[in-house]
C-alpha cells in the first residue's frame, strides 16, 4: 500500500508528463516495487470508474432488477479493468522488438497513474450520464470534448516517456488505442455487454 505521499507524488509526475514535460518521471517510482505499485492507480480511479459503471448499468439494465444491475457493473467494470491491463501486457510481449524494451517500465509506471487521472478527469460526463435522460446532447458533448482532451493528454504523456521523437511516440500512442479499442470490444462482446452510443 502507498503512503498519501507517494501516490500524490506519482499523480503529480504523471500530470506533469501529460502536459509534455519529461521532468516528471523524476517524480515517478521505476524500480521494481514501483512498477507493481504503479497498479494502485486502479484503486485511485476507482470511485470514478464506478460512477461511470452505475450510469451505464442504470442506462441499459433492468431498472427493477437490483442484482442484475449489480451483475452488469461487475461485467463493466471487468471491461474497463480488461482494457486497461491488457494492452500492457500486449506491449510488454512487443516491447524488446521494437527496441522499447528500456522504456517500458517508464510507460507502465507513467500509464498507470495517467490512467487514473483520466478516469477522475472523466467524471464529469460520467455523472452528466447518470442524471441526464438517456441520449442527452449535453452528456453526449461532455463526452466528446473529456475525451478528446483525454486523447491529447495522452498522446504528450506518451512522447515525453518514450522520447524517441514524436513519430516513435505517436506510434506507440497509436498501437496502445487500437489494443485498448480491441481488448475494449472484445471483452465487451466476451461478456455481454452492449453499451449505448
Amino acid at each position: 500500500m502507498l503512503t498519501a505521499e507517494e501516490t500524490q507524488a506519482s499523480l503529480t509526475g504523471a500530470w506533469r508528463l501529460m502536459l509534455g514535460k519529461a521532468d516528471g518521471l523524476r517524480l515517478l517510482d521505476l524500480s521494481a516495487d514501483g512498477f507493481w505499485n504503479s497498479f494502485f492507480a486502479i484503486a485511485v480511479a476507482a470511485p470514478a470508474l464506478v460512477v461511470g459503471w452505475v450510469g451505464i448499468a442504470n442506462e441499459i439494465g433492468d431498472p427493477d432488477a437490483v442484482s442484475g444491475r449489480f451483475g452488469l457493473v461487475l461485467r463493466l467494470a471487468a471491461v474497463d479493468l480488461g482494457s486497461w491491463v491488457l494492452p500492457l501486457v500486449a506491449l510488454a510481449l512487443v516491447a524488446p522488438r521494437v527496441g522499447l524494451g528500456g522504456r517500458f517500465v517508464h510507460y507502465v509506471v507513467a500509464s498507470n497513474w495517467a490512467s487514473a487521472i483520466i478516469a477522475w478527469l472523466m467524471l464529469p460526463a460520467a455523472l452528466v450520464r447518470l442524471f441526464a435522460p438517456a441520449g442527452d446532447q449535453v452528456s453526449a458533448a461532455v463526452s466528446l470534448l473529456l475525451f478528446l482532451v483525454s486523447m491529447v493528454l495522452t498522446w504528450r504523456m506518451t512522447n515525453a516517456v518514450i522520447a524517441r521523437g514524436a513519430a516513435m511516440g505517436s506510434a506507440v500512442f497509436a498501437g496502445m488505442f487500437v489494443a485498448s479499442l480491441v481488448a475494449l470490444f472484445g471483452l465487451q462482446a466476451l461478456l455481454g455487454v452492449t453499451v449505448p452510443e
